[in-house]
């Protein structure tokens, strides 16, 4: 089935499954609520199928012959002990690279996070996207389950497991120790507070994640790219106070707010995504870090 075009959805139906997407509202009353949206030649069908997420758009191939792409597992002590992740690097790389460890939303490892840990090994850096379900067995195929299982989950123990690979991939034989983070919605939290627990962290780049408490601030020590989509209201709302801290503490930091542009707006597999946002923000994470992790 053909998507919606975004234009031809209510705003209403973002909002709705961003309450859905985040645990705040049962499969079965989202669905109630959809419906009513489902008017004026819509159908309920249609609108799922456009805000739901869809696999198939995904850019890098696992089996792209121009990476070294590969399942891996570290040990995280502190977090979720025997964690699974990708790992991929350029295959062509001459010498050692920079880091990035990608986290992912709140559903896992799921295909497009781990297009995603691909998209930065393609533009030269060596990649670690961990699982932080591998404990409850790993991502279940689908993001519904996904989302359950990650609610099984200590936040702060998951903070760990991301932390750990961070170690992994510093002293990977392959890794010049220079390590960054992206993460995206759970993940911009996991790269804020990478940001205020990792001393060695050279770069953090969160996506429309929440924010540190400002007590944290003072000790945050990598430099932050922080991406965020104008209509995300609840995100954006902690932002006035993250900013103030970050400039009474004198933090360096950069900020870009991408008009008309909702929560997820970089992901490709669902009608939020904004494909104008979305590549300015990836140019701009890229270059960040390639100033940065050097």
């Amino acid at each position: 089935m053909k998507k919606l075009d975004k234009k031809d959805i209510d705003p209403k139906v973002f909002k709705l499954y961003d309450d859905y997407a985040h645990n705040r509202m049962e499969r079965r009353e989202f669905i109630e609520k959809l419906s009513l949206y489902a008017v004026g030649g819509l159908t309920l069908t249609s609108l799922m199928s456009s805000i739901m997420p869809n696999y198939e758009a995904i850019q890098i191939a696992q089996d792209n012959p121009k990476l070294n792409t590969e399942t891996i597992a570290y040990n995280s002590p502190k977090g979720g002990g025997t964690i699974n992740a990708q790992l991929s690097r350029p295959k062509d790389a001459k010498g050692k690279l920079p880091g990035i460890v990608v986290v992912h939303e709140n559903r896992g490892l799921n295909p497009h996070i781990s297009d995603v840990g691909r998209r930065a090994a393609m533009a030269g850096f060596i990649s670690i996207s961990p699982d932080a379900l591998t404990p409850l067995g790993g991502y279940p195929g689908n993001d519904d389950d996904g989302r359950t299982m990650q609610r099984k989950r200590d936040r702060n123990e998951m903070l760990e497991d991301f932390i750990a690979a961070f170690e992994y991939l510093k002293n990977h034989e392959e890794c010049t120790g220079n390590v960054g983070v992206v993460g995206f919605c759970f993940g911009g939290w996991i790269s804020n507070l990478m940001a205020v627990k990792v001393p060695g962290l050279k770069a953090a780049v969160p996506f429309y994640g929440g924010q540190p408490d400002a007590e944290l601030v003072p000790d945050i020590q990598a430099p932050l790219l922080l991406h965020f989509g104008e209509l995300d209201e609840r995100v954006n709302a902690g932002w006035p106070a993250y900013e103030k801290a970050l400039k009474e503490n004198n933090k360096e930091y950069q900020a870009y707010i991408y008009p008309n542009a909702n929560h997820g707006f970089h992901n490709d597999t669902t009608v939020r995504y904004d494909e104008e946002a979305a590549k300015l923000a990836w140019d701009r994470t890229i270059e960040f870090f390639r100033e940065n992790l050097k």
